[in-house]
């Protein structure tokens, strides 16, 4: 019996060139660490749901099912923290109801789907590096104002990020 190929999914708020270029001048402002991990520039985004492996042979199904109704909405990220286990985070200064109501949203697409949905409550933030323990967190600095009027389908492979599919707001 053959191994059947999966893809390695997520689903993600995915930044404009100017809202990654802001992103990618936050991340070089922190003073990392000797063996700290920044996160390269194009793979920063803020994870909506993960879903692991899936069967490529799902691909279809899921492009149709994850396109769900949602509104645009701005949010402000300007909040560093540092998460146990060295992860250093950007988070929101405020989380939208409207980011709130696409996970809702989009976790039951998943359930529909027969996916698992992530149990953790949702915490959004853009991750900024791994192996940071030890950093020196800077204050809150200006808020990047990133207007989400879309989300997309990604998938990683080999440590390349592909955009399989990006949904609209209406």
């Amino acid at each position: 019996m053959g191994q059947q190929e999966t893809s390695r999914l997520f689903l993600a708020l995915w930044p404009s060139a100017t809202i990654r270029a802001q992103l990618r001048a936050r991340r070089d402002a922190w003073p990392w660490p000797r063996g700290a991990t920044p996160v390269h520039a194009d793979k920063l985004h803020l994870t909506l749901h993960f879903l692991g492996d899936v069967p490529s042979e799902r691909l279809p199904e899921l492009l149709e099912r994850f396109a769900v109704p949602f509104e645009a909405f701005r949010l402000d990220l300007g909040m560093p923290v540092l998460w146990p286990h060295g992860i250093a985070v950007l988070e929101p200064l405020a989380v939208p109801p409207e980011l709130l109501a696409l996970h809702a949203r989009l976790a039951d697409a998943l359930v529909g789907l027969g996916l698992q949905a992530e149990a953790r409550s949702y915490r959004p933030h853009v991750t900024m590096a791994r192996r940071a323990s030890g950093v020196a967190v800077p204050e809150n600095g200006p808020a990047i104002a990133w207007q989400a009027d879309g989300y997309a389908l990604v998938e990683s492979q080999g440590g390349v990020y592909t955009v399989l599919r990006e949904y609209i707001s209406a």
